[in-house]
């Protein structure tokens, strides 16, 4: 028994080969994409990466900062730059290794501290039984919109030795730090008061980039903690944002569906919501670490680096390399280490937060008596 076949029903299987061939566009529809995003390609192109591409070409010369980089009269240097930071163990050394601690430690207590602060004002305004969310959002959004110059200027009044900050420390009975004029690190601070005022001879005796291994455990300076508080601060507002877009994504259902198998809210947040969440948690980490790694106005507007530049940071480090000290290339070879910085960091956090296989003794913990049989 044979069949006949229209023309109307061969005809999409004949044009199914040229929509396969043409990607799924139509005819024009590709150059016309081009055509339209070509003036932002451009605009990128010249003011952000042919200067990017200058830059690294000035990481490998001897340029001095006059006339163009790439005229004749600029030699080629190879990694000299960067070996004046990381192995020359003279005083650029040692200033890269101090700027990498300083910095170090404000990542390492700024990241965590705003991500959680965000997530707990994101969870707290989106509870359906609170009154006035709106005015919270705005609330606890609204540093996040304010000059951090404005900001900066704020946190220099409050936490000068004689401000509220003091005054309210002083008003509990105890006395508050000289707090931007103290060099002193909280952890060695901390260890002092129990008695450890030295370390030991294999941390001291021992040094990276400059500094012994006992200057790296000092922990942020007083003055570099009022800073951290600051960004704590202006940055958890713009983060509980998207924690809160987030939050309006996750199934209500679920959630019901724990408290009916008697889940307490701990439970619920910790084995439902923050799940759900991961996504967001990755691009919130990952936008703190590139802004931590770039802290440069409010050292530039507040410390200026001091006090015994225990608020220098790597990018505040290539500032005043090239533009003070007229040492272009050290400045350049600074920027790059910093982006290779960020970039190892965002692919580190990126494999902590990957998503992981569920493993066969959770999958029969959850499945029918039979169904685990059958795995056995």
């Amino acid at each position: 028994m044979t069949t006949s076949v229209t023309p109307a029903q061969a005809a999409p299987r004949s044009s199914s080969p040229r929509r396969a061939r043409s990607g799924g566009t139509r005819r024009g529809e590709g150059t016309a994409g081009w055509l339209f995003v070509s003036p932002v390609i451009l605009i990128l192109g010249i003011f952000l990466f042919v200067p990017v591409l200058m830059a690294l070409w000035v990481s490998f010369s001897d340029w001095s900062g006059r006339g163009s980089p790439l005229s004749p009269s600029v030699g080629f240097v190879g990694l000299d730059n960067y070996a004046a930071v990381t192995t020359a163990g003279g005083l650029p050394t040692r200033d890269f290794g101090i700027a990498l601690r300083n910095n170090a430690w404000y990542v390492l207590l700024v990241v965590p501290l705003q991500t959680a602060i965000a997530l707990m004002l994101a969870v707290f305004v989106s509870r359906r039984m609170l009154r006035g969310r709106g005015f919270f959002r705005t609330a606890f959004y609204f540093p996040s919109v304010t000059s951090s110059v404005a900001i900066t200027v704020l946190w220099l009044f409050l936490f000068s030795f004689a401000g509220p900050v003091n005054a309210i420390i002083q008003w509990f009975g105890g006395t508050g730090p000289n707090w931007l004029n103290d060099p002193r690190g909280i952890v060695h601070v901390a260890l002092g008061n129990v008695g450890l005022a030295t370390g030991p001879d294999w941390l001291t005796s021992n040094r990276f980039l400059g500094i012994s291994w006992w200057e790296w455990t000092a922990g942020p300076s007083i003055a570099m903690f009022a800073l951290i508080l600051m960004a704590v601060f202006t940055t958890s507002g713009t983060f509980m944002l998207l924690f809160i877009a987030a939050l309006q994504n996750v199934g209500y259902e679920l959630t019901e569906a724990a408290m009916m198998d008697g889940a307490n809210a701990w439970q619920r947040f910790w084995r439902i919501t923050l799940p759900q969440l991961r996504p967001t948690l990755f691009t919130v980490i990952t936008l703190g670490l590139i802004g931590c790694w770039q802290v440069f106005d409010q050292i530039y507007t507040g410390t200026q680096g001091g006090p015994a530049k225990t608020t220098v940071t790597p990018a505040y480090l290539s500032y005043t390399a090239a533009f003070q000290n007229q040492n272009w290339g050290i400045g350049a070879a600074i920027a790059f280490m910093l982006f290779l910085i960020i970039i190892v960091f965002t692919i580190f956090q990126r494999w902590v937060l990957r998503d992981r296989p569920v493993s066969k003794r959770r999958i029969r913990a959850y499945q029918p008596r039979s169904a685990k049989e059958a795995v056995r």
